[in-house]
């Protein structure tokens, strides 16, 4: 099997509310995306598009990409696997450009989540649950977090005051992150102040501060073969590991609320494909959808053992200057998180990162960084594992 790696990344900036269309939205990421790499759509073999659909009033938007971009008569696929689609995307991308099939491939990741209200997004999204024996009854993504956040709880001692530091981080870097939808400063006080709205309870133990905002945005990869990426780029980043898995969608199908099974297994391949261990990674981007998320994610994937991710963020060890720096762009905390294109923008991240472009945000000589993205409560798990050689 041959090599591949990713010569060009783009994202649009991650907004409230975008005032055009979908299509518009993504060719924001795809025309970063193209003069990122130096190409052209005669340069694209194919193109995957992700997104979750049922956000989408644009039925198959793969066709209207493919034709918006210039990018027919060229194939085009479309993924879906509700918040990890984008990764799924470069997974796709990755067995088409090393099987042969194609040289040059296009991953573009959508979501316009202020097409619908917050309560038929909240509704949608508790559709990704089992729809005869869960979301009946009125489950949504808080809910379920919060569920692992009291299990991690009352089985590691973590506490309230652990996962504002989780949120306290993200703000750090979100204020200089120019792409963020969330640019103010977040305080670890602020959530423990029962006067501030921050600290307003959501789904108990988890507060305002804890959950991630929903976000208009797109981004976009361009994942070339050896020779292609050779001739294209003067600073290819290569896809060193691919983890995936999946799990119960009924979390009574599931024997521990304290982690997500999905990312040790996803985590595992990858270190295994990669030739590496957790030890080996010098950044990353986790799938901060909540506080107690990134709190499990550094337990998942090596980073502290079971229950001591509370010291790793009580150390600053997630930090830039930190051990293992995590989430330096702020995070879907304060990026937002528009469900199709949060994976393509994780991995843009860690891209520039490997690069040294990561302007404010560079932590130091990076070499190894790793991509966490999941779907659903666990449902789907991605772990992605890029090196500058």
């Amino acid at each position: 099997m041959g090599k591949a790696a990713i010569i060009g990344v783009g994202q649009s900036v991650f907004s409230r509310q975008y005032p055009g269309s979908i299509r518009e939205l993504a060719f924001e990421s795809f025309k970063d995306a193209m003069r990122d790499a130096g190409v052209t759509a005669k340069d694209i073999d194919a193109s995957v598009v992700c997104s979750a659909p049922e956000y989408d009033k644009q039925r198959s938007p793969a066709g209207v990409m493919a034709e918006y971009m210039g990018l027919n008569p060229q194939p085009t696929f479309y993924v879906e696997t509700l918040c990890s689609s984008g990764s799924t995307g470069l997974r796709l991308a990755y067995s088409l450009v090393t099987s042969g099939l194609h040289d040059v491939v296009l991953v573009s990741g959508f979501q316009k989540m202020s097409e619908i209200s917050s309560a038929e997004s909240q509704e949608r999204m508790g559709r990704g649950a089992d729809i005869q024996w869960e979301s009946p009854f009125g489950t949504m993504m808080p809910a379920y977090y919060a569920m692992h956040a009291k299990a991690h709880m009352e089985k590691y001692g973590t506490r309230l005051e652990d996962l504002a530091l989780i949120r306290e981080k993200a703000a750090t870097y979100g204020q200089i992150n120019e792409k963020a939808v969330y640019r103010k400063a977040v305080t670890a006080d602020m959530l423990a102040d029962p006067e501030n709205m921050m600290s307003n309870p959501v789904a108990t133990p988890l507060r305002v501060g804890d959950c991630c905002a929903n976000a208009d945005g797109s981004s976009c990869l361009i994942v070339a073969n050896e020779d292609k990426a050779k001739a294209f780029s003067k600073k290819p980043i290569w896809i060193l590991g691919l983890g995936a898995a999946s799990a119960s969608v009924n979390l009574a199908g599931r024997d521990s609320f304290s982690g997500l099974d999905v990312a040790e297994r996803a985590s595992r391949q990858a270190y295994d494909m990669a030739g590496i261990e957790a030890k080996n990674i010098d950044v990353a981007e986790v799938h901060d959808c909540f506080t107690i998320a990134e709190m499990m994610a550094y337990e998942n994937l090596g980073f502290a053992k079971p229950g001591e991710g509370k010291e790793l963020i009580g150390a600053k060890e997630t930090h830039k200057e930190g051990r293992i720096p995590v989430n330096v762009d702020g995070g879907l905390l304060s990026k937002g998180h528009p469900i199709g294109a949060t994976g393509g923008s994780q991995i843009r991240t860690v891209v520039l990162q490997l690069r040294g472009e990561a302007g404010e945000m560079q932590v130091k000589d990076p070499e190894i960084g790793l991509v966490h993205n999941i779907g659903g409560v666990g449902i789907y798990g991605n772990v992605t594992i890029l090196g500058r050689r």
